[in-house]
């Protein structure tokens, strides 16, 4: 687009300086009128703000008419955002804003009603905390009794999503703003490329089922390169994906389009193919072989913290992966839990909507049957999917998070707009393209300050709440103090809607909810098809 403005523009000025000298006056008007329309265009492609007028000189300007006239899409995202999908304006302008480091206040109170089924609130002390008193960057320690090299990690980071789905440029940036805010950066599925490495953030090293970066010409894992890489300082923890919220049960997609021979050399595949990952691991097949290969990697990395990444499905199955846990003594040093609102850059849209646990309901039965089997404090838990304010964080903190993820935001932060191009490779900001014409809007020195600044404001507002709350820890943080409309007339608190259990409780009684469960989890088989052999 840039070239066709450039050709357009040149041709035009040539044109119309021609008629202005050979034909009459009339025509300096508009060689006068098409220099300054030029001149625009020549603006928006040296600037680094805006993407999406970089790439698409003066077309690219009407993006901000159209919003002055969006009222009934904005109304759409309001309604439609009970379902899990899109973002509601108002997270959506709170992301911008941080981001670019405006005001992100508003006038007229709240634009949300209040009233309506799903909405939810923290409740407020009448004795709040002095937010000047209270930990400014609070943080997790991530590590157990087997880990050699523990991670001190922000409460608020971001999560999995590869170098092939996202520009060069956007990793970069991405990658950069965690290096300035200090929190860790999620490689994904797609292994570790010089963009994640050239600044330094810390780095989360996503292991996913087709072992890219990590695997052998035939798709099998491949300890030394595994070694290789698990050893590199920026490296600061190993997550095993075992599935995804947006898609679980299905493997990872990078469409065709998007795999180029830098990609493909990175992941050991075949360029300009579509790759589809497996739906499942080689190299382990059972819970127990599960914990093994955690251990494996543990030792591989020289003790650094190995975790995984699911989504919940059977609930037998995530039972089973506690009992050989405990069979074994060996413990992930956290998981991650991915609700099915989760984003992704390709899926089957039958996966997308109609597969696997919405975040809540995921994170708080992982915290249920983590602590009622007491081997909870072995385990951090990260809450992954759809994260975007500090009222999300401290809401998930309520249910059991430790720390949470996030992806959508932090697209947003580097300029996303929400094109839903993401898998077609003309993403139109440059965000989630392989496109060499459409990556060069995205600036990254502008955007890793972006990144950087929506994490700092988010992490304020989540510190905000909290002492609002009358609470100066997060650990403090319970299910009681959140609540959510259940219709006009009833509104529950996070307790009674989802209720806690006494730590070790499980090991004297199981509860009814979760006994069926519990006979079918087996720590020596997937699956509900066969009872389990192990008992409390």
């Amino acid at each position: 687009m840039r070239k066709i403005f450039l050709a357009i523009s040149t041709l035009s000025l040539i044109i119309t300086l021609g008629a202005a000298i050979f034909l009459n006056t009339y025509w300096v008007f508009v060689f006068i009128a098409v220099f300054l329309i030029s001149c625009v265009g020549y603006y928006d492609m040296i600037q680094t703000k805006h993407s999406i007028t970089r790439i698409y000189p003066i077309v690219g300007r009407l993006r901000y008419v159209m919003e002055e006239l969006r009222p009934k899409i904005y109304q759409y995202f309001i309604e439609s955002d009970t379902d899990g999908r899109p973002i509601n304006r108002i997270d959506r302008s709170t992301i911008y804003q941080r981001a670019k480091k405006q005001n992100d206040t508003m006038p007229f109170g709240t634009q949300l009603d209040v009233y309506s089924e799903g909405y939810e609130w923290v409740c407020h002390s009448m004795s709040p905390k002095d937010f000047n008193l209270l930990e400014k960057d609070p943080r997790i320690l991530i590590g157990n009794k087997d880990c050699r090299q523990p991670y001190s990690c922000s409460i608020y980071n971001i999560s999995a999503m590869s170098y092939g789905s996202l520009s060069s440029n956007a990793v970069e940036a991405m990658n950069a703003g965690a290096k300035i805010g200090g929190f860790a950066h999620n490689t994904g599925e797609g292994g570790l490329s010089k963009y994640h490495l050239k600044h330094g953030g810390d780095l989360i090293w996503q292991i996913g089922t087709g072992y890219f970066g990590c695997r052998t010409n035939n798709g099998d894992f491949h300890p030394e390169l595994f070694r290789e890489k698990a050893l590199l300082p920026q490296v600061k923890m190993v997550e095993i994906k075992i599935s995804q919220g947006a898609k679980p049960g299905h493997g990872g997609i990078l469409p065709a389009s998007k795999n180029t021979e830098e990609i493909a050399a990175i992941r050991n595949i075949e360029p300009h193919v579509l790759v589809a990952s497996p739906p499942f691991h080689k190299a382990f097949s059972t819970p127990k072989e599960l914990m093994l290969f955690i251990h494996k990697l543990r030792m591989l990395s020289d003790g650094k913290p190995v975790g995984f990444k699911l989504c919940i499905g059977h609930k037998s199955e995530f039972i089973g992966i506690c009992k050989a846990m405990i069979d074994l003594d060996i413990y992930p040093d956290f998981i991650t839990v991915d609700g099915a609102e989760g984003g992704t850059g390709a899926a089957p849209q039958e996966f997308s909507n109609y597969v696997g646990a919405p975040l809540l309901d995921g994170l708080d039965f992982v915290q249920n049957i983590l602590n009622g089997l007491n081997i909870r404090q072995h385990i951090k838990i990260i809450a992954s999917g759809k994260i975007l304010t500090g009222f999300h964080i401290i809401r998930a903190i309520a249910l059991g998070a430790d720390a949470c993820y996030s992806a959508r935001a932090m697209m947003m932060a580097v300029g996303c707009i929400q094109a839903l191009m993401c898998n077609t490779n003309k993403c139109p900001v440059g965000v989630a393209t392989q496109d060499p014409k459409l990556s060069v809007g995205l600036v990254v020195e502008d955007k890793k300050q972006r990144v950087a600044n929506f994490h700092r404001a988010t992490v304020h507002s989540f510190v905000e709440l909290l002492g609002a709350s009358g609470l100066d820890k997060m650990e403090n943080i319970t299910p009681s103090h959140i609540y959510r409309r259940i219709s006009f007339q009833s509104m529950l608190t996070y307790e009674e809607i989802f209720p806690s259990y006494e730590t070790g409780s499980f090991l004297s009684e199981i509860p009814e909810r979760y006994k069926l469960d519990f006979k079918y989890a087996n720590p020596n088989a997937w699956g509900r098809s066969n009872i389990g052999s192990w008992s409390n």
